[in-house]
């Protein structure tokens, strides 16, 4: 590492740096603690006897060699404060920390496991023209050991399940919350202590990388959630290090957070090199194949307040970071989590923007919600809830999130907040994912939804997995299997879908019906979704297309319900020229609450499969 490209905040390889490594000599410490007026290190080594570390240069880094220190041990550092106090710190750089209630850093070999992905590696990219389809979960809480569910499965235990049943339901990625070691449970890992650590809930850095590995040999992306905004307030983080606010804001209406939490002080050059070369830190030493960046507007706009004007500092740090990250692992993905109209978040740089590949699209999200919790009777009044999104999707490479964040604290599963009875929920919730899965945007739901989960996610017990012991549930898990089997062989769902060319409304002014139409293209084929959110049934409702053409129906969102509405008959439906508005007009009927899907020959010629 550079020492001045780590002070003026352009390090990307800081952890090669500080923390525990092995060299010739043993084992060598080094931390950065500018303000302290002595720091120690104690550990297993040395049966935690205090050992002063050498400052260098005088420019706030201290190191100790041990030469009896061996990977897996425990240590930590006490940190003489300028007011005399001695406080023990876990190491910042650390790559392995205890389990909470306890703090100590470990000894970690990172090239004690060795990768087989060299495969996957060389033909993954970002996937902007190709299914991107994310399975996001919390991992401690989707599958519980069944013999003490108090304990959870390590990452390589839990592997073989995991990769087999996202294959089976036809996601090309998983996104784990954050697996950076954390205090509380009921934080998910957001509030973190161990930014390097993984989490010893699930084993050890070798665990996890095997789990990746394993994945990538069956063709299946990781990506992580990255916290870069905030950290955990406990004494013996990052809080304080050195008894002054090394990586928080030292003034108190910038350096708390609304989740009591710190803000890094994104000004600091040092903060800036520990956060991009954690980075960098997961996606090269761990082979994760991108990170959805957490709170990204807190980094834009201080505390995520437009109307405190653009936050320079983070912004600074957000394009020096993603630009850099770029040119070293060029098809990796960087997803913000964003709920600003900041312009330009998924541009490059070099362009103005900010950098990122995709953009959580949390209007569209925030929209459709709250169209489907409306009664059929208010709908025509929300119509353009569901026309607005289209207003302004080509201005950023979004991602369409149904994530963990909108099935808890009492907000209610995605069941849950359909509008009316439970029978109505059933083809509501049906016909809000044939609507997802035909949106143009990437895809990503939470676990539990594609099991139409009734109850809110909690993260202290496994999903309800003994719904799929239900009809109705299984039914649903198996539509929502077919929906993304769909999605990936159908290239208009997917390709060029950040192409203006690509989609058309064919139906956008049936407000009073609550009817929604519009086409898909790509590679010559055409795909056409229909949509009623009403409760009331339309037959041989008249759509109009540019060209003669023949619709052959791919999916309704009613299949397999045992509904009456399946005796109507529409595999196949031809148009017929309208002379009225010279366009040709294809009559389609339309079950309550029900999407149907086609796809579309024009000019006569079969449709493309």
């Amino acid at each position: 590492m550079n020492l001045q490209d780590f002070y003026n905040g352009k390090a990307f390889d800081a952890y090669e740096f500080f923390g525990a490594h092995k060299e010739d000599n043993g084992v060598v410490f080094r931390t950065y603690a500018p303000n302290a007026k002595k720091v120690f290190v104690a550990g297993e080594f040395n049966d935690w006897k205090l050992e002063e570390m050498m400052q260098q240069h005088k420019k706030g880094i201290y190191s100790f060699s041990i030469a009896d220190a061996k990977a897996g041990q425990m240590y930590k550092y006490a940190v003489k404060t300028g007011r005399g106090k001695l406080v023990y710190h876990s190491d910042p750089y650390s790559f392995g920390m205890q389990l909470r209630p306890d703090t100590a850093s470990y000894i970690v070999d990172l090239s004690e496991y060795k990768f087989r992905d060299s495969k996957w590696l060389e033909t993954r990219d970002k996937n902007f023209n190709r299914p991107l389809n994310i399975y996001e979960m919390h991992l401690g809480s989707w599958l519980r050991n069944s013999e003490n569910e108090n304990v959870w499965y390590r990452y390589n235990e839990i592997a073989d399940w995991l990769i087999a049943y996202v294959k089976k339901n036809k996601y090309t990625h998983i996104e784990f919350l954050p697996l950076s070691e954390h205090p509380s449970d009921c934080s998910w890992g957001y509030q973190i202590t161990g930014f390097y650590s993984p989490t010893s809930r699930y084993g050890t850095a070798k665990d996890l990388m095997e789990l990746i590995d394993k994945c990538h040999q069956a063709e299946i992306g990781v990506i992580m959630d990255f916290v870069p905004v905030h950290f955990a307030v406990d004494d013996y983080g990052l809080k304080k290090f050195d008894g002054s606010a090394l990586y928080e804001h030292p003034h108190k209406d910038a350096g708390a957070s609304e989740w009591g939490t710190c803000n890094f002080n994104h000004s600091r050059g040092e903060v800036r090199s520990f956060l991009q070369s954690c980075a960098n830190f997961w996606l090269k030493e761990f082979h994760f194949d991108g990170l959805r960046m957490d709170a990204i507007s807190r980094a834009i706009y201080r505390q995520g307040d437009p109307a405190t004007g653009v936050n320079d500092d983070g912004v600074k740090f957000l394009k020096y970071m993603n630009s850099g990250l770029s040119r070293i692992h060029p098809t990796a993905m960087l997803i913000a989590e964003d709920s600003t109209s900041f312009p330009k978040v998924t541009f490059p740089v070099a362009k103005g923007g900010l950098g990122f590949d995709y953009k959580w699209d949390l209007g569209w999200m925030n929209d459709t919600l709250n169209y489907f919790m409306q009664p059929p009777e208010n709908r025509p009044d929300h119509y353009n809830k569901l026309t607005f999104s289209m207003h302004y999707f080509f201005n950023e490479r979004y991602l369409l999130p149904f994530s963990h964040d909108e099935v808890v604290h009492c907000k209610g599963s995605l069941f849950e907040k359909m509008w009316g009875v439970k029978k109505m929920k059933w083809r509501q919730l049906r016909a809000l994912y044939m609507y997802m899965y035909t949106h143009p945007g990437k895809k990503l739901s939470f676990m539990g939804n594609e099991l139409a989960q009734q109850r809110e996610w909690n993260e202290a017990t496994e999903l309800d997995w003994d719904l799929l012991k239900k009809p109705r549930h299984r039914s649903f898990h198996e539509y929502v299997r077919k929906l993304n089997d769909i999605y990936f062989k159908y290239p208009a769902l997917h390709d060029s879908e950040y192409d203006e060319t690509g989609f058309t409304w064919i139906e956008a002014n049936a407000a009073q019906k609550s009817i929604y139409a519009y086409e898909r293209g790509s590679q010559g084929q055409r795909v056409i979704g229909v949509f009623n959110f009403s409760d009331k049934a339309y037959r041989k409702h008249p759509f109009l297309l540019a060209m003669p053409a023949t619709l052959t129906l791919i999916l309704r969102s009613d299949d397999d319900m045992n509904v009456k509405t399946t005796r109507y008959s529409d595999q196949v439906s031809e148009t017929v020229h309208d002379t009225i508005n010279n366009a040709h007009m294809v009559k389609i009927d339309l079950p309550a609450f029900c999407g149907k899907l086609f796809v579309c020959g024009y000019n006569n010629k079969p449709p493309a499969k």
